[in-house]
């Protein structure tokens, strides 16, 4: 992180980086106030940070369950304890959440993934509706497969195996970096509600 803020910087931008891990709420509070300390405000909250340790629901990994609703579901709604007060004083704001193609359908393996990800539209839609009147956006990213470390959290082999087929189509991550900016840079009064992003060829 250091190295991409002397990056920003050498460009002519101003960046701070703050270590956060999203299942500790006082980490998300950190940076929403080094945020504010650094810049005066906070425009934009990206909820990105996520894990999928899939696995058969009959292998009973209780503890990758939980693993994966603390970071899936509470780091996001962390996040939104943090900003949104921000967000309402200012009179605006953009909550942007990365979920998955898992959020709108099902795959075998991945029922607790899934039901993290739905659970992240869920909340976001109903968060659209009652902030929408206050100037504030939100935007669900639901990227296909993309080349990221992702799979890493897998822990069963044979569901890990078959991901890296799946994975062997993936696109760069830029993409989605892509369809952020392009939600971030609509006019005020445009919101970019839902936006499936995935390679051209994958059909799940």
């Amino acid at each position: 992180m250091d190295a991409l803020v002397k990056e920003i910087e050498e460009g002519g931008g101003k960046a701070v980086a703050v270590a956060c891990d999203v299942t500790k709420r006082e980490d998300l509070v950190a940076l929403v106030e080094a945020g504010m300390k650094t810049f005066g405000k906070v425009d934009v909250l990206v909820n990105n940070a996520g894990i999928m340790p899939l696995s058969p629901m009959s292998e009973l990994r209780v503890e990758e369950w939980e693993e994966t609703i603390d970071v899936n579901v509470k780091g996001m709604l962390y996040g939104i304890a943090e900003a949104l007060p921000v967000f309402e004083k200012q009179g605006s704001g953009h909550f942007i959440n990365v979920s998955s193609v898992a959020g709108i359908r099902t795959f075998p393996s991945a029922a607790v993934y899934c039901g993290s990800k739905w659970a992240v539209g869920a909340i976001m839609d109903t968060l659209r509706q009652e902030v929408a009147a206050k100037n504030i956006r939100t935007t669900v990213i639901l990227p296909g497969a993309i080349s990221t470390e992702l799979g890493n959290s897998i822990r069963h082999q044979e569901t890990a195996d078959a991901l890296a087929g799946f994975l062997s189509i993936a696109v760069s991550p830029q993409c989605i970096a892509d369809a952020i900016a392009f939600a971030i840079g609509q006019p005020a009064n445009v919101g970019v509600h839902e936006m499936v992003v995935r390679p051209a060829v994958q059909t799940l």
